[in-house]
């Protein structure tokens, strides 16, 4: 998988961050989101986790872009 940064919140890469991917999805680097009663919340079937970005790092994007 070849990644190209879209967004980020710092040069070094290592603050939230989005990449686009060679094969038409997105990866997420973000917090790892460790509170049980969110994670109960999402139900997230196995093979899924989810990470929090900041909403300034979605400003800007368009779906399709």
């Amino acid at each position: 998988m070849r990644l190209t940064k879209i967004a980020g919140t710092c040069e070094d890469d290592t603050c939230p961050t989005l990449y686009a991917t060679d094969q038409g999805t997105v990866v997420v680097q973000g917090y790892t989101v460790t509170d049980a009663g969110v994670l109960d919340e999402l139900g997230l079937p196995a093979g899924e986790s989810a990470v929090e970005v900041p909403a300034d790092l979605l400003k800007g994007l368009h779906a399709g872009s």
